[in-house]
């Protein structure tokens, strides 16, 4: 059996063509940086030395004032976006945005303490989807299934 015939008779160039129509289509009305910075969670004061800064395709961190420290995360490595807001941040207007990536360096990206937490949370989480749809990557799940020569499975 062909490409054309699973796909309805279409070319893979058609299908291709269709991810990416559907890729600009999410794209639509996303607004196109994020520039944040953590803030003391009584007062919602940015008085910190870390900035968080979310592009379309790449999530930078720059940390530190005397040691500068960046780390970038490109957008379609994070899987899955978390917002959690306690008592005192929700007070505030602050909240944290957890980012669960296949990244090496951080499993875990936590953006602490920003404001517009929820709009930050969604603009991550619809770019990502974009920015793996363009790519056109794919996630796995490993179920926990062992290896063909495992004795366990």
């Amino acid at each position: 059996m062909n490409i054309q015939s699973r796909n309805g008779g279409r070319g893979m160039s058609d299908v291709l063509d269709e991810r990416e129509k559907i890729a600009e289509e999410l794209l639509d009305g996303v607004e196109g940086e994020y520039v944040e910075k953590k803030r003391w969670v009584l007062f919602g004061l940015p008085f910190s030395f870390t900035k968080y800064t979310i592009k379309h395709d790449v999530l930078t961190v720059n940390t530190g004032f005397f040691n500068h420290q960046e780390n970038d995360c490109y957008m379609y490595k994070i899987q899955d976006v978390q917002l959690k807001r306690g008592f005192f941040q929700r007070m505030s207007g602050l909240g944290n945005v957890i980012c669960y990536t296949g990244d090496t360096t951080d499993k875990e990206l936590v953006l602490k303490n920003i404001k517009h937490s929820k709009e930050v949370k969604n603009y991550i989480l619809k770019n990502s989807e974009v920015a793996r749809l363009k790519r056109r990557t794919l996630n796995t799940l490993n179920i926990g299934v062992g290896d063909i020569g495992d004795p366990d499975v």
